[in-house]
């Protein structure tokens, strides 16, 4: 019953999918993390039923612009308010103290702005690039994104002792969550390998490596750790560096 009330708080959290309300005991909160590549798992299956329902019906523009708005509609846009939030701090040069103190700040600027419209456009630009046989691998890139979330949230340093990311970490059950997570990418990376190829697998598994690292360094550099929107921040870009990934690898197949 715990791992159910553990569940129902991470969609609760990180989607708008709706679940029954259960309380927030501390048992619950040790595992959450463990349920939020979960949430990926749904908005992959979404995406994997949009993508192909409209090609069927026939509403190749549909195909083509829902798939990139699905997985906003599905989490209420929580990691893409944090990436807006970061690009403002990052975008205002100042110390630490002073970005930590942007990421509080409920207002968005004009940086977050354009951003925003350069992120979609961006996204929309590359997953049009797509080819069908890469539709599968991208629809398994959204467990992968949350999995290494997770991941960094029990295993990074928090850049303070507050907010949503030092709750988590807190209250998680560090080792089995961590276990949990690499068995997330481990499950996704083996299905990529029998959609869509060894190469397909290796190329998102760089990618993921390497923007994960980027993600360690530039937090602890500029904001002295991980924050909730931080964490939002590197998910969100994440997805867009895989889409472009499979994009660009979808034209070497040819």
């Amino acid at each position: 019953m715990n791992l159910l009330g553990s569940m129902m708080i991470a969609f609760s959290m990180y989607s708008r999918i709706p679940v029954p309300q259960v309380s927030w005991t501390k048992e619950r909160m040790k595992y959450t993390m463990c349920f939020f590549p979960l949430i990926g798992a749904v908005i992959g299956l979404f995406e994997y039923g949009a993508i192909y329902l409209f090609r069927v019906l026939g509403f190749s523009f549909l195909e083509q612009i829902l798939p990139v708005v699905i997985p906003v509609l599905v989490t209420g846009g929580i990691h893409m308010d944090g990436l807006l939030d970061v690009i403002d701090a990052k975008s205002s040069h100042g110390e630490t103290e002073k970005k930590l103190e942007i990421l509080k700040d409920p207002h968005t600027g004009a940086f977050a702005i354009i951003g925003c419209g350069m992120y979609f456009l961006l996204y929309l630009a590359f997953f049009m690039e797509l080819k069908p046989d890469m539709i599968p691998a991208y629809c398994m890139i959204f467990v992968i994104t949350r999995a290494l979330s997770g991941l960094s949230v029990v295993t990074f340093p928090m850049a303070k002792k507050s907010g949503l990311a030092a709750a988590f970490s807190d209250a998680a059950q560090k080792k089995v969550v961590g276990i949990v997570m690499v068995l997330y990418l481990f499950i996704s990376l083996s299905g990529v390998w029998l959609s869509a190829g060894g190469e397909t697998a290796f190329l998102i598994f760089a990618i993921s490596t390497t923007v994960f690292f980027y993600y360690y360094r530039m937090s602890k550099r500029e904001f002295g750790g991980i924050t909730g929107d931080l964490a939002g921040y590197f998910l969100q870009i994440l997805e867009l560096t895989l889409v472009m990934g499979l994009a660009v690898l979808s034209h070497i197949n040819i």
